[in-house]
């Protein structure tokens, strides 16, 4: 069985409406992202939803847990903002405590449509990461993987960190 990503908007999807000088969604980058990669996984793509992070819901994460547990797959990727990734990864911990399933959520500090996105090097390393690691849930950014509950965005170095630097891992 295949590898899930889920689709969820964040800065990894978002692009430039010059009509209104705002950013905007369209549709998740996720399928070229995968054949500029050149993947070779057995990989299926959902959107879920396509929202700036920070304006998710309770009820847009309860959808979350709820596609990840009715998934076939065991290996779920999730392409997330950055601003509330953690408040999500908190939320996929607890209603999928038990499972046997591997989350790995990942994000990008710059869009994708800009073309020096950290998108592509972000996924590209979060679905190396959820073959890798044991079931449970994961934020991966910056080559890194990080335990849900071990992270925090750094927001004046634009990078994801450990919350804890100086634990034993």
């Amino acid at each position: 069985m295949g590898i899930l990503i889920l689709a969820t908007g964040g800065t990894f999807d978002k692009e430039y409406d010059e009509l209104s000088g705002r950013l905007d969604f369209h549709d998740t980058h996720v399928p070229k992202m995968l054949e500029l990669g050149r993947c070779r996984l057995d990989v299926t793509v959902r959107t879920a939803m396509m929202v700036d992070s920070l304006d998710m819901s309770d009820a847009d994460r309860e959808l979350l847990v709820s596609l990840c547990r009715r998934a076939a797959e065991r290996q779920i990727v999730i392409t997330h903002g950055t601003d509330t990734m953690v408040e999500s990864a908190a939320a996929l911990a607890t209603g999928l405590a038990g499972s046997d399933k591997t989350v790995v959520l990942t994000g990008a500090m710059i869009p994708f449509a800009f073309g020096s996105s950290d998108g592509l090097f972000n996924l590209g390393s979060a679905l190396s990461f959820v073959q890798a690691l044991p079931p449970g849930v994961y934020v991966a950014m910056n080559g890194h993987w990080f335990d849900w509950d071990d992270c925090r965005k750094n927001r004046e170095l634009g990078i994801f960190e450990r919350r804890r630097p100086d634990a034993a891992r």
